[in-house]
């Protein structure tokens, strides 16, 4: 039992070093393949909106505000003045026409060459995603909101914020 169990290790730590070396990275890497807290990391801090950046774009007008949260969680709590578009339909609707996202949307469709497009969700992962998405269409001067919907509802006293008390569904004792 003793000489199967050091065989099988011996035979996974060998699997191991050939990984890595067809990683060309140490045992510890990734083999090129990036974890969202990374990509959130090196996301470049112009494409970044802060909650006062947003605060300033809402009450002067200037923001396209796209809540790429699903339908439920928009239903739940919202910034004010943001459009739904689900992550998951995000791509099809940017390359929609003008006409047929206005249309499905109710708001006007966001161009390529505008400064203003700012996406958002929960706590900032999925907006990173529509990020990197919007940027693929040609969609290049979008930025994101990486507080989300979580940091505006604690700092506006709302519902929703990371300090939001879950409800219960019996009474207290």
């Amino acid at each position: 039992m003793f000489v199967a169990h050091l065989l099988l290790m011996l035979l996974l730590r060998r699997a191991a070093l050939l990984a890595a070396e067809f990683c060309g990275s140490s045992l510890g890497g990734t083999c090129g393949v990036k974890t969202s807290a990374a990509v959130l990391r090196e996301l470049r801090a112009d494409f970044v909106v802060t909650y006062e950046q947003l605060k300033v774009m809402l009450s002067s007008g200037s923001v396209q505000l796209f809540d790429v949260r699903g339908p439920d969680e928009f239903q739940a709590g919202r910034i004010p003045g943001s459009a739904n578009i689900p992550l998951g339909d995000l791509e099809e609707a940017l390359r929609m026409s003008p006409r047929d996202f206005e249309k499905r949307f109710e708001v006007d469709a966001p161009h390529k060459e505008d400064d203003n497009i700012v996406f958002h969700c929960q706590t900032g992962r999925r907006s990173t995603t529509a990020l990197h998405v919007a940027h693929g269409l040609g969609f290049a001067r979008a930025r994101h909101y990486a507080g989300g919907y979580s940091e505006w509802a604690e700092r506006e006293g709302q519902p929703g914020g990371p300090l939001t008390p879950p409800s219960t569904p019996y009474p207290p004792r």
